[in-house]
């Protein structure tokens, strides 16, 4: 069993183990032979007894104190052990570590290795204490004998002392104290081997120093030196090879035989002897031994990303435990347990999507070139990330392209502040409209080029503030006209989504960036440093990373589950027990519909005859969207399937990062006349999807709810005579979104709502106007009193004349008067209410939905003005 049962425990309190038998008795025995043996040899002054001279120069009262508490603990704390790093399919990734040791039971080493250096430090190591008086007084005269040391002087359990207490040195002036040539020293060490053997067995006592001790060119402990020297284990190590071994520990550097041959194969030999001596082998066995050459089979252990095969995942990895606290309070305590905790890291990486990705990556942009370009893999759902690439590989050497300049993770973990990802976040706005009830089927008229006054955009904390306009311009080629949010996303068109951000406002889509993983620092203008919460938002103004990006869209991927990116699976420490999860919890961020209707609208741009990713697209299902910055110093193409998101940049950079613009440079052998989003960085994110589609699960994303393309119906209440602000909230809440139209004349109070348009019905996204009342109510019309007309009067008829007869007069009836017909004045019309005076359409002389204008924002201090697709 180990010495160390946990990182937090000492041997205090430990289980006791039987002192073996002493041949020599008690400790004042040891002082009276010590001391007579070193008086009748007169090498008192040689050395011999100057632990205890040391005793006496403590002085009378501190000496009596440690007679009386004579042995002193001697606490043990975990050695150093390399950790290892390993890939998702438990391959060897990479190595860490301050001392290259790995601790291994006494069990596990050959019993050749055990009687080499019992027979060379310590022949009779199980029969004596603390102190072996013998043992000391033949090394003292076999050495003066030969005029060289030949034999140790010291115990195996003082040695141990010895080397426990440089381990447990925390500065160069403690470890020098340790090996201070001092009575007091000498005495010290003395007071802790007498506890280590009350303490320990002689088998743990051997097991302990067998894996302390220093081996020589960087290996510590037998395993290390057993795999350094002859790539092989402790276990199986022949009797040659761990007799050299065991004479190294006397003088690691001068018996170092891949410096020194001749000297270390005659330290072996001697070794050898020894052992021959003292019967623990054969005489045949000593002469094949002694015949033997050296066999050096040396394997160097590659320690950090240098020689990983993902080196920047790997260093990513590093950092990313470095910055978790759940490893240490301090950053120096968690490096301590990376470099020599003796833990098992098992990774989040695929190494066939590494692969992939490096030479998708490789292929499109060379080290050489003052372009860089970057990859990342992200798994939706886990956070789990899959691979990390980029075009210039890890080492010192500038001129071949190499470089220790992480481009492709967050700059906390790496080492760039990211680069502009154009019309990538366009995602964020088109995913808050939809979380607010936006349908996809709103239309937005979007012309070629518009000016929007910043003001009219809100934010976090009301409207932005500013005196500036947005002067937006789609880019070139792109239509214009009235759009969709299916159509205006496929065809990137930036005034339509400088409108459909006016609606959101400002603060929804950064806040969902923010919280799908991206970096926007600072909300504010701090100093010369731009703002990133500003009307330019839509179109990409803020330095990010593939990393980043792949993390938020693979949110999409996962139906509204975010999970932060992490590369750890699991860790294990030294006697293989879990640590505390390290890895990031997941959190909903937007209801199912919602992103499976986000996924709808972003597989368009994946599908001809438009899409600008039909040419690249795997054959699974797919969706994404490209990113252009109007200063073309960087392009991007963001996208993912069911179960695989990735982000894919190719940006201008030199030697030491800084950025360039894309035209001109030479990316993948050939001038850049041009670059964009679907045409340059694409094809590296589609020939890497394809080529690890076939290690997904086929999945198909889910059809969004019918309801967030049309829209809901939702009733719109009389808001009669309420006050405009309070209306407008109102009708948000509602899902819709409030305009105020123009003033108009209604018995309603002065400046408060007259009526609605629509006025009963709606569809959620919809925008309904306001009609604000100015308070007159115009006087109806006047009425004109009724006019008779009287009846015609007619002549009378005359009468025939009779010849034969005299005429006879005739007398009339009086004609009746009649009354006039009735004159029909007509009704008037009623005032008031919640329709508009005069019926029909409540929208009189607005044409469409989107009576604004837009805005513009150039003095924002960033490579994207207002172009990028």
């Amino acid at each position: 069993m180990r010495v160390h049962p946990s990182p937090s425990r000492t041997l205090v309190g430990m289980l006791r183990f039987a002192r073996p038998n002493r041949h020599e008795g008690g400790l004042v025995h040891q002082f009276v032979v010590i001391v007579a043996m070193s008086v009748l040899s007169g090498v008192l002054m040689a050395g011999l007894a100057l632990p205890w001279v040391g005793l006496l120069t403590k002085g009378a009262e501190n000496g009596a104190e440690a007679v009386e508490d004579f042995p002193l603990e001697l606490q043990f704390p975990p050695l150093n052990e390399r950790t290892r790093v390993l890939a998702s399919d438990g391959s060897k990734l990479a190595v860490f570590y301050d001392k290259n040791r790995k601790y291994v039971p006494l069990s596990k080493i050959s019993d050749d290795v055990q009687s080499a250096l019992i027979a060379i430090e310590d022949s009779r190591f199980y029969d004596h204490g603390a102190l072996d008086v013998e043992g000391t007084v033949r090394a003292l005269l076999a050495n003066q004998t030969s005029d060289e040391v030949v034999q140790g002087g010291s115990s195996i359990t003082q040695q141990l002392v010895k080397l426990t207490l440089l381990e447990n040195a925390g500065s160069a002036e403690v470890a020098a104290a340790a090996t201070e040539q001092s009575y007091a020293r000498k005495f010290e060490e003395l007071r802790y081997a007498v506890w280590v053997e009350e303490h320990l067995s002689k088998d743990q006592i051997l097991e302990h120093y067998l894996n302390t001790a220093y081996y020589g060119d960087g290996a510590y402990g037998i395993e290390a030196a057993s795999r350094h020297y002859f790539s092989t284990s402790a276990e199986t190590l022949s009797l040659s090879q761990a007799a050299l071994l065991a004479g190294l520990v006397k003088n690691p550097s001068g018996y170092d035989p891949t410096n020194n041959r001749s000297a270390a194969l005659e330290r072996r030999d001697l070794v050898i002897g020894r052992m021959h001596d003292l019967h623990v082998i054969t005489t045949e066995e000593a002469k094949k031994a002694r015949r033997s050459r050296l066999g050096l089979d040396v394997t160097n252990v590659p320690n950090g990303c240098l020689s990983s095969k993902a080196p920047f995942f790997c260093d990513y990895m590093l950092q990313y435990l470095l910055a978790q606290p759940e490893l240490g309070a301090t950053i120096e305590e968690r490096r301590h347990l990376v470099y020599g905790g003796g833990l098992t890291i098992r990774t989040t990486i695929d190494l066939r999507f590494q692969e992939a990705a490096d030479t998708s990556v490789q292929n499109h942009v060379f080290p050489e070139e003052q372009a860089i370009g970057g990859l990342a893999m992200v798994e939706p759902g886990t956070g789990y990330v899959r691979a990390l690439a980029q075009s210039r590989p890890m080492g010192p050497k500038r001129q071949q392209g190499q470089t220790f300049l992480n481009f492709v993770v967050p700059d906390r973990y790496g080492d760039s502040r990211g680069f502009q990802s154009g019309s990538t976040f366009k995602v964020f706005v088109l995913a808050s409209a939809i979380k607010q009830g936006i349908p996809l089927s709103k239309t937005i008229y979007a012309p070629a080029a518009t000016s929007i006054p910043e003001v009219n955009y809100s934010t976090c904390g009301g409207q932005f503030q500013s005196t500036e306009s947005w002067n937006v311009e789609n880019y070139a080629g792109s239509p214009s006209g009235t759009m969709d949010l299916y159509s205006g996303t496929r065809y990137s068109v930036n005034t339509f989504f400088a409108e459909l951000e006016r609606l959101t406002g400002l603060c929804a889509p950064w806040r969902l960036a923010e919280d799908m993983g991206v970096n926007l620092y600072p909300a504010e203008q701090t100093g010369d440093i731009p703002g990133t919460r500003v009307p330019s938002f839509t179109l990409g103004i803020a330095d990010v990373s593939p990393l980043e990006m792949a993390e938020a869209y693979a949110t999409f991927a996962a139906r509204g589950m975010h999970c932060a990116s992490t590369p750890v699976l699991e860790i294990r420490d030294r006697d293989g027990e879990l640590l505390p999860d390290v890895a990031t919890d997941c959190q909903r961020l937007m209801r199912r519909a919602e992103a499976d209707a986000v996924n709808d609208v972003l597989k368009g741009v994946m599908k001809p005859p438009y899409g600008f990713g039909q040419y690249i697209a795997p054959r699974q299902p797919s969706a994404g969207k490209t990113g252009t910055t109007s200063s073309q110093k960087a392009v991007w193409f963001v996208g993912h399937t069911p179960n695989l998101a990735a982000a894919s940049m190719i940006a201008g950079a030199n030697l030491q990062g800084s950025h360039l613009n894309l035209i001109g440079l030479e990316v993948g052998g050939e001038i850049l006349e041009d670059a964009s989003g679907s045409g340059t960085a694409g094809p590296m994110w589609g020939d890497a999807m394809k080529a690890v589609e076939k290690w997904l699960p086929d999945e198909q994303f889910v059809r969004p709810d019918p309801q967030l393309i049309e829209g809901q119906p939702v009733q719109i209440p009389s808001l009669y005579g309420y006050d405009p602000d309070e209306a407008a909230q109102a009708l948000t809440e509602l899902g819709f979104s409030p305009q105020i139209a123009e003033t108009v004349n209604s018995p309603a109070p002065t400046g408060t709502v007259a009526y609605t348009s629509p006025s009963y019905e709606g569809v959620t996204g919809e925008t309904v106007y306001l009609f604000i009342s100015n308070g007159y109510v115009p006087p109806p019309p006047p009425v004109d009193p009724p006019t008779v007309e009287p009846p015609p009067i007619e002549p009378p008829l005359e009468q025939p004349v009779e010849t034969v007869e005299p005429p006879v007069e005739t007398v009339e009836p009086p004609v009746e008067e009649q009354d006039p017909p009735p004159t029909d004045t007509g009704d008037e019309q009623p005032q008031g209410g919640n329709d508009p005076p005069n019926g029909g359409d409540h929208n009189p002389g607005q044409g469409n939905d989107n009576p604004g204008r837009g805005n513009d924002n150039p003095g924002q201090g960033n490579d994207n003005p207002g172009r990028g697709n």
